[in-house]
């Protein structure tokens, strides 16, 4: 007999299951499922498999606002781009993360996403990132095939234990790792001026990382991209 820990009241159907790590689900039924946790509750939909994250520590936390900061700059230098973090993202009938962070194209200027009408995320975002525990991360494996799966152009895992960074750029399907110029910068191809340094993200060394964004935006090919997203 089930007990009032482990029920919740779903939205559609009354007494629902209560989410559990390594639950085998459809889309459908993990978002109807979630959307009835407490809201400080955490869960991705990887996979067909749900993941109940672990509580973030602090150098998780420290890159992650970093990284960020880094991701809302290139928005406000960029109008028709909208940045996310930690937002749900229905990708498909068995996958719903929620990535750490996300750049997208709106919909209106000929992105890839949708908003739905309960205002989750719908459809591939065109940039994702993750800050991961290490490489041997569902980052770097479940979750990097969903996304690959789906059509994310770009993603970015920053490995801490590790202490690497990974750009993975989509090319045919098939995520391929971007090599960074000879200085050491990632520069993204989706996003013209969207460049980082990774050895500055690690050190968290914020001026570092902006210095090298404003590089990036004071280039030709960012004033051209943001004509188009004007037009």
């Amino acid at each position: 007999m089930s007990t009032a820990t482990d029920r919740i009241v779903g939205p559609k159907r009354g007494i629902l299951p209560a989410l559990e790590p390594g639950d085998c689900l459809d889309q459908e039924t993990f978002h109807e499922r979630y959307r009835a946790m407490p809201e400080e509750i955490k869960a991705e939909l990887v996979g067909g498999i749900v993941f109940m994250p672990a509580a973030m520590k602090r150098p998780h936390g420290r890159v992650h606002r970093l990284l960020m900061h880094w991701l809302s700059a290139y928005e406000v230098a960029t109008p028709g781009v909208e940045s996310y973090d930690n937002t749900t993202t229905i990708l498909g009938n068995d996958s719903e993360p929620q990535p750490d962070a996300c750049l997208i194209v709106v919909p209106e200027k000929g992105g890839q996403m949708r908003f739905t009408e309960d205002d989750y995320l719908e459809g591939a975002p065109e940039f994702a990132a993750e800050v991961a525990s290490s490489t041997d991360s569902y980052d770097l494996h479940g979750k990097k095939h969903d996304y690959e799966t789906a059509g994310v152009k770009e993603y970015l895992v920053v490995a801490l234990r590790q202490s690497s960074v990974v750009w993975f750029i989509n090319q045919n399907g098939k995520f391929e790792d971007a090599a960074p110029s000879q200085d050491g910068i990632f520069q993204s191809k989706e996003f013209p001026g969207l460049w980082l340094d990774p050895e500055a993200l690690l050190k968290l060394d914020g001026q570092r990382v902006l210095d090298v964004l404003q590089s990036g935006l004071a280039l030709d090919e960012h004033d051209e991209f943001v004509r188009r997203l004007a037009d």
